[in-house]
């Protein structure tokens, strides 16, 4: 029972650490942070201190997004097949037929998206 009480003080104490860390960080980034009021130029949108003209709020295509989306979703395949090459020798047949099976899903999908003109820059 004393050893319960030993590990509920821990975890108490790193709840409470915790806690203060996160709202002792937001209060001392409030006491320090630049604090102008009459700054105009205060809050305005700028590119590399340059003072942004038009609208700053500007809509890209879906294009972009879908490129980022695809760059992410291979990028995480490819540390799935590093971490696989990586215990490559400790495994039988099976772990070889499973990484064909999952680069040929790879492969399905990357032609699902060339054949639909994902990839064609418009």
């Amino acid at each position: 029972m004393d050893q319960l009480w030993g590990n509920l003080w821990y975890v108490g104490g790193f709840a409470v650490a915790g806690t203060l860390f996160v709202f002792g960080t937001i209060g001392l980034a409030w006491l320090i942070s630049h604090r102008t009021r009459g700054d105009q130029h205060k809050g305005y949108p700028y590119e590399s201190g340059i003072d942004t003209f038009g609208d700053s709020h500007a809509r890209f295509g879906i294009s972009f997004y879908i490129y980022a989306l695809m760059f992410v979703a291979f990028d995480v395949e490819i540390v799935f097949i590093f971490l696989w090459a990586l215990i490559f020798q400790s495994l039988l047949l099976a772990g070889f037929v499973s990484m064909l099976i999952f680069v040929a899903i790879l492969m399905l999908g990357l032609a699902y998206a060339w054949r639909k003109g994902v990839l064609s820059w418009r």
